[in-house]
């Protein structure tokens, strides 16, 4: 029998996946919709970015992210007070056997991307990494485009002389098996 430690190391199945997407697609439908008798809800715009579900699949967790980048805790807030309602609605939209418990956590990765990107485009690491900055690519400081960078045309052009010269000798035969079937 498997432990759960062990479980937890796997990446999702395919059919976690897709249960997932539908999940996702069925909530993101019902946002939009704004079919709520809640007023915090009716006026809730989120965009939901993920939904991971469990093996089993009775527990899904849906990352959420506000439009506009609403407040956060409001917004979670809002929607685990709402998750039994929610949960009946996606019941009804998605064919499953047993409808997923849903808890809604805060999607990060929107802000980490961001600062992977402030990090990328940071004055040390252009400066280490050997970038131009976009301001001089854009006024035409091409500074980097008079160096030599080994390329000449003419000897691309004797390269492809050589290549036709290398296809004729592979009409021509070495004198193997084929030379001989063909004399005969």
């Amino acid at each position: 029998m498997r432990k759960k430690h062990d479980l937890a190391g796997k990446p999702p199945s395919q059919r976690q996946l897709r249960v997932g997407e539908e999940i996702r697609h069925a909530l993101a439908d019902l946002f939009r919709r704004g079919d709520f008798h809640d007023p915090e809800l009716a006026d809730l715009n989120v965009t939901v970015t993920e939904v991971r579900i469990s093996p089993d699949l009775r527990n899904a967790t849906v990352f959420v992210t506000p439009l506009g980048g609403g407040a956060m805790d409001e917004t979670l807030t809002a929607l685990r007070r709402a998750a039994p309602f929610l949960r009946g609605q996606v019941a009804r939209a998605v064919n499953l056997r047993h409808a997923p418990t849903l808890s809604f956590e805060a999607d990060t990765s929107f802000d980490y991307a961001g600062r992977i990107d402030d990090i990328l485009h940071s004055p040390a690491v252009a400066r280490d990494v050997g970038y131009r900055s976009l301001a001089d690519r854009v006024n035409g400081d091409d500074d980097h485009d008079d160096e030599d960078d080994g390329w000449d045309e003419e000897d691309e052009s004797e390269s492809d002389d050589l290549d036709d010269e290398d296809e004729g000798d592979e009409d021509e035969g070495d004198g193997g098996e084929g030379e001989g079937r063909r004399g005969s």
